[in-house]
């Protein structure tokens, strides 16, 4: 089995990339955040790579992080979701967003995949809530935050102020995650309209 690739771009694909390894040139599936990550034609790479064999197939899969490569093979984990839509989830999702997507149970996060429907991001979220694989876990601060927001026990201004990011237009994951860096820094006890203004200068950071 190849676990990874180190070798120079040889050209891509609209969802592949080929890698020339001394000579030999490797056709290799990824997300499109992979895609994009990785080096021009010519350069040398490191994709991480996970290979899949079937009856009338031998695919690989690469990845720019060992995140990325753990989250795809416990997506798979999920009934329904194949090849194609692990690396779809991962072309719209960072590790860490899916892990505060799962996390907080946020459906519509998951949803944003192409080949993903409401009734799949149930699923997705609910089975895998607890099972985050090593390196795509959120910060302890943030998945606390989300845990408090998610049970209902957060305090009043800090969910009125995730609510009011989200109401701007951001996803839940991503308010909650720049609320929990700016309580993080400042305490829970700074007024609302103050909060929303440090998690705004938070998420353009």
């Amino acid at each position: 089995m190849i676990g990874k690739l180190k070798g120079l771009v040889d050209g891509f694909g609209d969802d592949f990339v080929h890698v020339d390894v001394n000579g030999v040139v490797y056709e290799v599936f990824c997300s499109s955040k992979t895609l994009a990550a990785l080096p021009q034609v010519g350069h040398a790479a490191v994709v991480h790579v996970e290979t899949i064999v079937r009856e009338d197939m031998i695919r690989l899969y690469g990845f720019f992080t060992e995140a990325e490569k753990a989250w795809f093979n416990v997506l798979m984990t999920v009934q329904g979701v194949g090849t194609r839509v692990a690396l779809a989830i991962l072309s719209v999702l960072t590790p860490s967003e899916l892990s505060s997507a799962i996390a907080l149970q946020d459906k519509a996060m998951v949803c944003r995949a192409n080949g993903v429907g409401p009734k799949l991001a149930v699923r997705i979220v609910t089975e895998l809530k607890g099972k985050a694989p090593v390196g795509g876990t959120v910060d302890a601060g943030t998945l606390g935050l989300q845990a408090a927001l998610g049970e209902g026990v957060a305090s009043g201004n800090v969910t009125d102020a995730v609510s009011a990011l989200v109401n701007l237009g951001y996803s839940s994951a991503q308010a909650s995650a720049a609320v929990a860096r700016v309580v993080g820094k400042e305490g829970d006890g700074l007024a609302t309209d103050k909060l929303i203004r440090l998690g705004l200068r938070e998420l353009s950071s």
